[in-house]
């Protein structure tokens, strides 16, 4: 018995069932990933106020903390990218997100049975950190299995986007709810954020057509068979686990893209690392901002990643998704001298500037360039290149966390916000002149 022959009628209803499946799953992501980038966005202010007003913690702690979060990705960050490869990515992304919701949540209780130290804070910010690391490898690699290409980077713009939002909305919670209720009640918010963000990936119904380590497309430096190309990742790919973390490096070493791409977000993470370490002292101390009002402040200067988010697919359409991106980015960063300018009172002001054009500049690059290594990766390789490039570029966060702890305590907050400032506009002056700023658009393939 032969089956009837599909029509285009039968083709255009699966297309619009796909499409429409597409769409609720990605609608559950981001609904989930915004709610839980508002508690991470309450955590970034009420963290350092704990350790600030509930421990007396001066500038070097603070940078401690701030290195806690990130140091993971210097342990974990590559062999993490080889292992979620092998795992069902939804199924990390969720233990990750209950683990760390049972980490945040204990220290109240800490609080409470006055056990909170330095120590306790240091402890609970590395193991989320941990979390952290599995957690963007298998995202990073999960949404190119949930959205097709061509719509990779709209979906990018809306989470990034929607994480933007969150950070307005977040910290605008924060520094009323740490005056009224205490610092630590930010850290339960984002707690419960976490099992909401487990919950939407937990409805999310597609599956992935192929196993995390499945048959590639050709893409990248050298073709189908080239030395960085799917068939060389089919042969790492159950090979050990030194041979599997390597050959993530190596994609990302020899693609020019990829290299300059990457080497932009390790130096600018560690210029704004060095800023973000001293910023909440900076605001208490000496603009003698009250803490109810640190977290407004920061919202204010969420708008700008609103803003990069709209605004990256437009930009690469006008001007190119290399050439227009660096240029965006040569733009913005300047306006990082603005923080170290301020003074109390109503000369707070360039800091809510300063901080939301800086801010819109990063997020449009954030959504050209993740979605560049989405489209540009083959299938098999991607959470190792991922994480690869993402190990690279969080190794430089807790440095640049301790040197700004380093520079504020011996020349204090200013100096350390004019380093910031200096080091990003040499990433992006790098960035201007290497390939990105001699083509068009980012290419997708090899």
């Amino acid at each position: 018995m032969t089956s009837a022959p599909t029509t285009g009628t039968d083709t255009a209803a699966a297309d619009s069932a796909q499409l429409a499946r597409e769409r609720r799953d990605l609608r559950l992501l981001l609904a989930g990933r915004t709610v839980s980038a508002a508690g991470s966005a309450v955590t970034a202010v009420a963290l350092p106020l704990v350790a600030v007003v509930d421990l007396d913690a001066g500038p070097a702690l603070v940078g401690l903390l701030a290195a806690a979060v990130w140091l993971p990705w210097l342990l974990l960050g590559l062999p993490a990218g080889v292992w979620v490869g092998r795992w069902p990515r939804r199924r990390v992304m969720v233990g990750c997100d209950l683990a760390s919701a049972a980490l945040l949540a204990s220290v109240p209780l800490a609080g409470r049975c006055g056990a909170l130290t330095p120590g306790y804070l240091l402890a609970v910010a590395l193991l989320a950190g941990t979390g952290g690391v599995f957690f963007q490898a298998a995202f990073q690699a999960h949404l190119p299995e949930l959205v097709a290409a061509e719509r990779l980077t709209s979906a990018n713009a809306r989470l990034q986007g929607g994480t933007s939002l969150a950070q307005l909305v977040g910290p605008a919670l924060a520094g009323p709810a740490a005056q009224s209720f205490g610092a630590r009640s930010g850290l339960l918010a984002d707690a419960l954020t976490f099992l909401c963000s487990a919950l939407s990936l937990l409805l999310i119904r597609t599956r992935p057509a192929t196993a995390p380590n499945g048959p590639a497309t050709p893409g990248g430096p050298g073709g189908p068979g080239g030395p960085g190309g799917p068939e060389a990742a089919g042969r790492e790919a159950d090979g050990p686990l030194r041979a599997q973390v390597a050959s993530g490096f190596r994609y990302v070493l020899r693609d020019p893209y990829l290299r300059a791409v990457t080497a932009y977000g390790a130096t600018a993470n560690l210029a704004l690392a060095v800023g973000q370490a001293v910023l909440v002292p900076y605001l208490v101390r000496e603009l003698r901002v009250g803490t109810g009002l640190v977290g407004p402040l920061a919202a204010l200067s969420a708008l700008g990643g609103v803003a990069g988010a709209a605004l990256a697919g437009p930009v690469g359409r006008r001007w190119g998704t290399a050439r227009g991106t660096a240029a965006v980015q040569l733009v913005a960063v300047p306006f990082a001298a603005l923080l170290p300018l301020a003074r109390p009172g109503a000369g707070v002001a360039p800091v809510v500037l300063g901080s939301a054009v800086l801010a819109a500049g990063v997020v449009a690059g954030g959504v050209v360039f993740a979605t560049f290594r989405q489209r540009r990766v083959p299938a098999p390789l991607l959470s190792r290149v991922v994480s690869s490039v993402m190990t690279l570029n969080h190794a430089t966060l807790p440095l640049g966390a301790l040197l700004g702890g380093a520079v504020s305590a011996t020349a204090g907050p200013r100096a350390a916000l004019w380093l910031s400032a200096a080091l990003l506009l040499l990433a992006a002056l790098r960035l201007h002149r290497g390939p990105l700023g001699r083509v068009r658009d980012l290419p997708t393939g090899g």
